[in-house]
C-alpha cells in the first residue's frame, strides 16, 4: 500500500501522482518537482521553490505551477522550456551543470532515451531526445535527492550517488522497472521512491516486484 508521505532525515516526501512530487524540510521549505494539474487535488499555494525538468505536458503545466506556488516562489526550469507564459521570474537550469536555487545546491544531469534502445515512438525516434530533458540532483539540509526525470539508465548516470532516488519505473516512455532497479543499485541510495507509473495503460507496471527486487539487495523502497 502506498504511504501518504515518507520521511527521510529532515525531509518529508509526498507523491501527488504520476511524476509530481512535493518535498518539505524541517525548516518549512516546500519544494515541488514537475507539478501536473491532472494529479493535483487542490491549489495548495505553499510552494517556495518549483522545479521543471522538461516541457512535456505532464511535467510542465503552467496552471499547475501557479496552483502550487506561493506568489513570491522561485521557479527553476530547464532552459529548453519556454516559460514566457509564467507570471514568475524563472531561473534557467542548464542541461548539464551546477547552480544554486534558493539556497539549494542543484546539479543538472542530461536525461534522454537511448536512440538505439527500446523507448522509441512509431517513427523510431526517442520519446525524449538528447537535449530535451534534464534530471535534478538536489542537496537539501545535508541530504542528496536525485530525480533523473524521463530517461533511460545511461552511461553518464553511473557516476551519480544520492541518499534518496526518485526514478520513473513505468517503461514505454522511460526506463522500466528492471532498468530502474539496475539504476538504483548504481546510485546506492538509502531510499528509493518510484514515480511515473500506473497513470495510464502504457506505463502500468508491477511496483511490488520492483520493491522486492531491490529489497533483495538491501535497498529500501517506499511506494508513496
Amino acid at each position: 500500500m502506498s504511504a501518504d508521505s515518507v520521511d527521510y532525515e529532515t525531509l518529508t516526501f509526498d507523491r501527488l501522482g504520476h511524476a509530481s512530487v512535493r518535498l518539505e524540510t524541517d525548516d518549512g521549505l516546500v519544494v515541488y518537482v514537475d507539478p501536473w494539474g491532472e494529479v493535483l487535488a487542490d491549489e495548495p499555494g505553499d510552494g517556495d521553490v518549483v522545479f521543471v525538468t522538461h516541457d512535456d505536458m505532464d511535467h510542465y503545466d503552467p496552471d499547475a505551477l501557479e496552483a502550487v506556488a506561493e506568489a513570491d516562489a522561485t521557479v527553476a526550469a530547464y532552459e529548453g522550456v519556454d516559460t514566457s507564459d509564467l507570471s514568475f521570474e524563472v531561473i534557467d537550469l542548464p542541461l548539464d551543470g551546477e547552480t544554486t536555487v534558493a539556497g539549494i545546491d542543484v546539479r543538472t544531469v542530461p536525461a534522454y532515451n537511448d536512440p538505439e534502445g527500446d523507448h522509441l515512438d512509431e517513427d523510431g525516434e526517442p520519446f525524449h531526445a538528447e537535449g530535451e530533458v534534464t534530471g535534478l540532483l538536489l542537496a537539501l539540509e545535508g541530504t542528496t535527492v536525485f530525480f533523473p526525470s524521463d530517461t533511460d539508465f545511461l552511461p553518464h548516470h553511473e557516476s551519480i550517488s544520492a541518499d534518496v532516488f526518485v526514478p520513473p519505473i513505468g517503461g514505454h516512455f522511460t526506463m522500466d522497472r528492471r532498468e530502474a532497479a539496475a539504476f538504483a543499485r548504481s546510485v546506492d541510495p538509502d531510499l528509493v521512491l518510484p514515480e511515473h507509473y500506473d497513470t495510464f495503460d502504457p506505463i502500468e507496471t508491477d511496483a511490488a516486484a520492483f520493491t522486492d527486487d531491490l529489497a533483495a539487495d538491501g535497498i529500501r523502497v517506499e511506494l508513496f
